[in-house]
């Protein structure tokens, strides 16, 4: 017998109460394939060159749909496209260099304290999910590494 490639996508489809497609497990495989930090576009160039019928647009479509759901996340790094990463594992943030681009993950739980100044200060429950934070890394600030 021959094991499901797509078991683990489907179960995690079903568990966010999300229809089961062609379309979706794919751009679940890739990802997670990808390891994350995929643009929309470098998806779509992976699904085509297994399956050249899916377009773009379904791409960009499905992408949205399980970002809605809470499967994946979508972060601006600067002045290229957005990113998708599956939700889960390794929680982490990103510090990116204005100047050379380079960029450096950080760990969720640097934002903890962050997260619970705002909380008592604001009575906001920040959601910090996936994002960035923009300035010059050490280098290009000039500052000894």
């Amino acid at each position: 017998m021959v094991a499901d490639p797509f078991a683990s996508y489907r179960q995690i489809l079903e568990a966010h109460h999300l229809r089961v497609t062609p379309q979706r497990l794919m751009i679940l495989q890739v990802i997670d394939e990808g390891q994350g930090h995929l643009t929309a576009e470098a998806i779509g160039e992976r699904i085509s060159a297994r399956f050249p019928g899916v377009h773009q647009g379904t791409i960009y479509r499905t992408l949205d749909a399980l970002r809605v759901a809470g499967m994946v996340t979508e972060t601006q790094l600067g002045e290229r496209s957005a990113v998708y990463e599956l939700v889960g594992g390794h929680r982490h943030h990103h510090l990116v260099c204005e100047r050379c681009g380079q960029v450096t993950e950080i760990d969720d739980g640097l934002l903890a304290g962050l997260r619970a100044t705002i909380l008592e200060h604001f009575g906001f429950h920040a959601r910090t999910d996936h994002f960035a934070i923009f300035g010059l890394c050490a280098h290009c600030a000039g500052l000894p590494t």
